[in-house]
């Protein structure tokens, strides 16, 4: 639609600079735009005399049961900084519709102050089966426990993001909606639980919070759910909803021959797109799936590969084909698509399956996709576009990022393991690692955004001591660090662990590793190859053996940094770390867990896990 003088306030230049603009911007920032103008109007509609009436009543409010506090605390908990993002820009919008608000991480919020807060927002993620993330541990245990108190004067909404492929979808989110209930708080409106694509359920999550507090005599701007929306953080143009095309100058196989992995080092360029990152921070790369699953999908399916299907709510329409390959995750079936496929099919047996019970649904899950689903039951629907609307989007792979902007200017480097496995009589692979390992060839490009985490980051003070456990590609964060520590000149004592399988084949940024020994830039280094001795040596059994000297340097105040497998690796390092905090601390069980939470609180243990 273009926007005509004619018929519009706008001059001949302003109308062709609308026209020009508006075709570009994502729902998202239009929305934020309606939002901005309805802010900046309101200000600027009240003459300076209005204004100077109201300091003076502000001065002096009168007591009445109709006053309701402005102030607003947004609390978020966050492991990869999705749910930082999203509550520090609901911080911004309702800062522009009249609000006082506090953003703050869970781990910074003091729980005694529970009781003096009003209006309560809370944004948070699920982190591996069902957990909070780290920052929001110690809240949410206060939260559960006797000592947290009555909240009948609080007025709350929570924001849940997960990823419904996993069992215990948004739970740490119902979990902190349950019992502010329980605790006696009133919603603001009701909890929203977002999948991966969280951008557009966010922004009506927000939209019904400001609602709620406007509707209650707390801001002077009427403002529709059209007014707000989630909005990116950074000057670049470029985002998670208008990713830039990076090009590939490098992509090698670190893993030598004869190594049973491989490990792609991607080098991209980031030239002309304004995008910058910190050490800590993870790369979102937008997959494309493998084309030989989009060709046997197509052949189980009943509809021509050229059919058109509308893709979002732009309206944009792609060939069913191209849809397949670039807008919807095939590769992964979760438990609502089951429960809708169920229902809109009329398939008697999967009814049945979907009916038995959640243990039976996630045993039919469990390593299997869409052609599974399609092959097992039929295609469903009435068209191609109804079997398309029931797929989730495409979610970004997120990876750390593992270069230094300052030692790589306008690059940006990622380590990645290909994944390649068997599962009910087909081979497998996983949708970007193998894209980058088979398809990407330097020249070629790749959409990609910055995903900011602030929950891993170097010291402020380049003197503190760090140690760094990350074995496999969990070590890609920490040559980052590195990069970053050489251009600075930090001078504090660093420490890797590392592990992976065989040391001849495996030992990923070898030469680099001792090339930074060698300066005095890593100031110690223990490596774990677990398949080169007859017993498995892993880097928590190499933490053990020098229980002594870590603690000694826990004992300086060094931050600990994890990044790799959490299930498995993570969470014995962490069992590790608690051992040799008691035992070289001469601890109980208890006080060593308060140790370690009190470093988690300081921001000196640190996890970056998946």
């Amino acid at each position: 639609m273009q926007l005509q003088v004619m018929n519009s306030p706008f001059n001949q230049e302003q109308a062709e600079l609308l026209n020009r603009l508006l075709p570009t911007l994502t729902e998202s920032q239009k929305v934020w735009l309606c939002g901005y103008l309805a802010a900046t109007q309101s200000a600027s509609a009240a003459p300076s005399s209005v204004i100077q009436e109201e300091k003076v009543v502000e001065a002096a409010p009168q007591p009445t049961e109709q006053t309701v506090s402005k102030e607003v605390t947004i609390l978020y908990g966050s492991q990869t900084g999705n749910a930082q993002r999203l509550a520090e820009n609901a911080g911004k919008t309702l800062d522009a519709n009249g609000f006082q608000v506090k953003v703050s991480s869970m781990n910074d919020f003091k729980p005694n102050n529970l009781k003096k807060v009003e209006n309560l927002l809370i944004v948070v993620s699920t982190h591996g089966e069902g957990e909070p993330p780290d920052n929001a541990l110690s809240f949410h245990e206060f939260l559960h426990g006797r000592r947290a108190p009555k909240l009948e004067n609080l007025r709350f909404s929570v924001l849940s993001l997960g990823d419904s492929s996993y069992e215990f979808f948004c739970h740490t989110g119902k979990e902190f909606d349950e019992r502010l209930e329980a605790l006696g708080g009133t919603r603001l409106t009701t909890r929203v639980d977002c999948d991966l694509d969280f951008e557009e359920p966010a922004a009506e999550w927000l939209a019904g919070v400001l609602s709620s507090l406007s509707n209650a005599g707390q801001s002077g701007t009427t403002t529709s759910s059209n007014d707000v929306a989630v909005t990116q953080v950074g000057e670049s143009v470029y985002s998670r909803s208008n990713p830039f095309n990076a090009e590939v100058l490098e992509n090698l196989n670190l893993n030598g021959r004869g190594s049973n992995k491989e490990t792609r080092h991607l080098e991209l360029s980031l030239e002309g797109s304004g995008l910058t990152f910190e050490p800590g921070d993870s790369l979102g790369v937008y997959p494309t799936n493998d084309p030989t699953l989009v060709e046997n999908l197509l052949k189980e399916l009943n509809w021509s590969a050229d059919e058109k299907v509308t893709v979002n709510k732009q309206g944009d329409q792609l060939t069913l084909k191209e849809a397949l390959t670039s807008q919807y995750e095939i590769t992964v079936i979760t438990k609502p698509i089951l429960e809708q496929v169920a229902n809109l099919s009329g398939n008697t047996e999967l009814q049945q399956l979907v009916a038995s019970g959640s243990e039976k649904v996630k045993e039919y899950i469990d390593g299997r996709d869409v052609l599974d689903l399609v092959r097992d039951f039929s295609a469903w629907g009435n068209s191609a576009q109804e079997f398309v609307s029931l797929l989730r989007k495409m979610p970004p792979r997120l990876y750390s990022i593992a270069s230094s902007l300052s030692a790589n200017p306008e690059e940006v480097h990622l380590t990645i393991g290909a994944v390649r496995y068997d599962s009910h009589g087909r081979e497998r692979n996983g949708v970007c690692s193998i894209l980058c390992a088979e398809r990407l060839a330097p020249g070629d490009t790749l959409p990609v955004f910055i995903q900011h985490n602030q929950n891993f980051k170097l010291p402020e003070n380049p003197e503190t001591p760090v140690i760094m456990v990350g074995p496999g590609t969990g070590i890609a964060p920490f040559r980052s660090f590195m990069q970053e520590r050489e251009e600075i000149g930090a001078e504090g004592p660093s420490w890797l662990f590392f592990g992976d399988q065989h040391f001849v084949t495996d030992f990923l940024y070898q030469i680099e590793w001792q090339k930074w020994i060698k300066d005095g830039i890593l100031t110690k280094m223990d490596v774990a190859f677990s398949r080169d001795t007859d017993e498995k040596v892993y880097v928590q059994h190499r933490m053990m053996e020098q229980s002594k000297e870590l603690f000694d340097w826990l004992q300086k105040g060094a931050a600990v940094y994890i990044c790799g497998d959490e299930k498995h690796m993570a969470h014995d390092v962490h069992t590790t770390l608690l051992a040799i905090i008691e035992k070289e601390g001469n601890m109980s069980q208890d006080q060593a867990k308060e140790y370690l939470a009190a470093m988690q609180q300081q921001k000196r243990y640190q996890r970056d896990v998946y």
